[in-house]
């Protein structure tokens, strides 16, 4: 969508300039004469309560994204907290197996992104509940097999969590781009009209100013 205009501002221009022309049948007159009959500003009107529908649309699909972004966000810092208890239990428990240390990736940072993160945190849970030894061992420290198999469940939570953030992330986008082309195609349709009516009605500036054009004095 071109930025000549913004959204509220190019919905409200174009109700305004429809609706008064439809309710006032001097106004259609002076438009009638220009081309703009009833029957072709009923189109415009068609394409403002399209546009106006699109753009209803697209706040709804943005509102669902950005719940679905914040589910996503809020099962990873529960997730967080358990698996980094573990970590630093883990890290004490194999600190002198490097074996087990690498299968359970205990070294190094954590990813910053959640793909990365997730690998890491699936790894140590995985490669842990695969191991008799090393469920042994950190039972010693107090982590069962329930606690990291809860914990493994916590990144089930995000996974799921995730494909309905990438859900909606589609949907907004569609409805944006639906949203942007009804938009331009209202804005071209306006920007004709209201170039018309200023001919049409710049004998009548009350009527203009009742379109919702501005009307300057003569310098």
């Amino acid at each position: 969508m071109r930025k000549d205009f913004s959204i509220d501002t190019l919905l409200s221009d174009a109700q305004l300039a429809i609706d008064n022309a439809l309710n006032n049948p001097k106004v259609l007159g002076y438009l009638s004469d220009f081309g703009y009959t009833k029957a072709k500003i009923q189109q415009g009107k068609q394409l403002y309560s399209t546009a106006a529908a699109a753009q209803l649309a697209q706040q709804s699909e943005a509102g669902g994204q950005i719940s679905a972004t914040t589910d996503v966000n809020e099962a990873w810092e529960t997730a967080k907290k358990s698996y980094m208890r573990f970590l630093k239990v883990a890290r004490v428990a194999f600190k002198r197996n490097s074996g087990v240390a690498t299968q359970l990736d205990l070294g190094g940072t954590r990813k910053k992104s959640l793909s990365g993160w997730m690998a890491q945190a699936n790894q140590f849970y995985k490669n842990a509940l695969d191991n008799k030894a090393v469920l042994s061992e950190l039972k010693e420290f107090g982590i069962t097999e329930p606690k990291l198999k809860a914990g493994l469940a916590e990144l089930a939570v995000i996974e799921q969590a995730n494909l309905v953030q990438e859900r909606e992330k589609g949907e907004a986008q569609a409805a944006t781009e639906k949203r942007d082309a009804a938009l331009d195609e209202l804005q071209d349709w306006l920007s004709d009209y209201l170039a018309i009516t200023k001919v049409a009605l710049e004998e009548e500036p009350q009527l203009l100013e009742g379109m919702g054009v501005l009307v300057r004095s003569p310098v």
